[in-house]
């Protein structure tokens, strides 16, 4: 008889607090799906594949061009589809659907919460297969470098917009 091997789905959760934006302010930034690239810093590009804006089945194409061992560059990208998005709650779900990443399955839930200083703290919390190559420590590790580097960089440009 084989033996069954489970393989133990990878869980984290990274946040950033943004102490002089409210998520009023923030949460637009997020609700609009395909502009990862202006606040992320390394995609290259975040466009619109296919389904309407704001709304379940949107699809996204992110890429980051990347050097390799040889060398010359490489495209790394991915479609993600947008699950639910609830602008009430201020919250979104999202799933890598097809990538050159090594992703087999990859879900993201973005939250955006007020905090009592009239800040916000934004949590990113995934569920993902584990990715040959990498150890949980590196992906927790990319999530919480990118969401400290997004969030500085959303409140960064909205007190640039308001002075």
């Amino acid at each position: 008889m084989a033996e069954e091997t489970t393989i133990s789905k990878w869980k984290g959760k990274a946040t950033t607090q943004l102490k002089n934006t409210p998520p009023q302010q923030i949460w637009p930034l997020f609700q609009d799906f395909c502009s990862l690239h202006k606040w992320l810093p390394t995609i290259d590009t975040c466009h619109h594949v296919e389904g309407q804006h704001g709304q379940p089945g949107l699809v996204r194409y992110c890429a980051s061009t990347v050097p390799s061992s040889n060398g010359e560059t490489i495209i790394k990208w991915c479609h993600e589809k947008l699950v639910s998005i609830d602008p009430i709650q201020r919250c979104l779900s999202y799933e890598i659907v097809e990538n050159n990443l090594g992703f087999t399955y990859y879900v993201v839930e973005i939250k955006v919460n007020e905090v009592d200083d009239g800040g916000c703290m934004i949590e990113w919390s995934f569920e993902a297969d584990p990715i040959q190559g990498w150890r949980l420590e590196d992906l927790c590790g990319y999530i919480e470098s990118s969401l400290k580097a997004m969030g500085e960089k959303m409140e960064m440009e909205l007190q640039g917009s308001t002075n």
